[in-house]
């Protein structure tokens, strides 16, 4: 049976100064679905959510909710909850007071409240924190509070905007099991923010993958792995190298100099595509066995697998193998067809793919990254 439309953007277009931030999107989301919007800062993502909960009007396009349209209804009065990013919770209440908040305001009677604030806080693990001041509380029991405070009215879409960015490593992992184990229980909507990948690929069922304000892609975490639509989308998500390449004819491409049998068709005869091969799908082989050789620039070892850069007629190709390769040495590559995924050209190709970018101050920009997204969040929330 299919589900239910619960939320319905068409043409959705907004602009801040005159720059657009979104350009008409179209997007449904279902009922019970776990929908992640991902990509990088200022793609349009957070404007995207706020326009959900009502907390944005779009300046073109409209928002429906179970097929009525809501551009003008209010956020308090729209069945949509929003968990943000810095948890907005009240210092001067205990735990139990800030879930309470929203039914309190709804004028619920109190025996009713008692319930199900202790319904909600036993959901999300903080059975007895009820008197608790949220002051006392770590990052993770306050993120708990917040989720707790936004299920307690049972709304049918929970709002998520980048809800972990303040957690370790660590507890952000569990975050994300207890999140998804608690959408499996309550079978509410979920709508994520997120510009982590990884977090986007283990907890959603559709990913919307989003740049320049506009929507790259929409598809299940398989899909979007296994068969990016475009340069973009193969680069932002997972490790990719991304080539220039040539299809001779179908099942036949040609790229770093060498024909290939592959999986992909329906392109013209020698058109000129983008093409990737994901680090894990290469096999390292004896030089004089590989369909391509080059030499071995840069080791590292990640735990489970060894990350090998290797040099083919100057283009850096990124491997991951549990073999480890030595410095300098000279390796050969195997590349199995339905390794190999074609895509059309676009807008993105040419500006990814080669590792030769590894550099001092790239290390530099992506330990500052974080600090750069959360002030583009801001200006995008703005």
């Amino acid at each position: 049976m299919e589900q239910t439309k619960i939320i319905d953007l068409k043409n959705i277009s907004k602009s801040f100064d005159g720059e657009p931030v979104l350009k008409n999107i179209n997007l449904y989301i279902r009922d019970k679905e776990f929908v992640t919007l991902l990509g990088p800062s200022g793609c349009g993502k957070t404007t995207t959510l706020r326009i959900i909960g009502g907390f944005e009007q779009p300046d073109e396009g409209d928002v429906f909710f179970l097929d009525e349209r809501i551009n003008d209804v209010p956020p308090y009065k729209r069945n949509v909850n929003t968990v943000f990013q810095r948890y907005a919770l009240f210092p001067h209440l205990n735990v139990y007071e800030n879930v309470a908040f929203g039914l309190r305001v709804a004028k619920v009677p109190n025996n009713v409240i008692s319930k199900k604030v202790k319904e909600t806080l036993a959901l999300v693990n903080l059975k007895g924190f009820e008197k608790r001041a949220v002051s006392t509380l770590s990052g993770g029991q306050q993120q708990r509070v917040a989720i707790a405070r936004a299920l307690v009215n049972n709304p049918k879409v929970l709002l998520l905007d980048e809800p972990l960015a303040a957690l370790d490593l660590k507890l952000r992992k569990d975050m994300q099991n207890e999140l998804k184990a608690l959408h499996e229980r309550t079978g509410i909507t979920f709508i994520y923010v997120t510009h982590d990948q990884e977090e986007a690929l283990s907890m959603s069922d559709t990913i919307v993958v989003m740049a320049d304000g506009r929507i790259q892609q929409i598809g299940t975490p398989t899909d979007i792995y296994n068969e990016p639509k475009n340069a973009f989308v193969a680069d932002f998500i997972g490790e990719s190298n991304i080539l220039d390449g040539v299809m001779i004819d179908d099942f036949r491409a040609k790229f770093a100099g060498v024909e290939f049998k592959c999986l992909d068709s329906g392109f013209e005869k020698n058109e000129p595509v983008d093409v990737v091969v994901r680090p894990e799908d290469v096999d390292i082989v004896p030089a004089d066995k590989g369909m391509l050789r080059g030499t071995v620039t840069g080791v590292t070892f990640k735990g489970v697998h060894w990350e090998i850069i290797v040099d083919i007629k100057g283009f850096k190709w990124m491997i991951q193998t549990t073999d480890y390769c030595a410095p300098d040495s000279v390796i050969g590559l195997y590349i199995e067809p339905d390794a190999i995924h074609v895509m059309k050209k676009s807008e993105y190709s040419g500006m990814f793919g080669d590792y030769s970018s590894y550099s001092e101050e790239f290390d530099e920009l992506s330990v500052a990254d974080p600090e750069e997204e959360e002030k583009n969040t801001e200006a995008e929330d703005e």
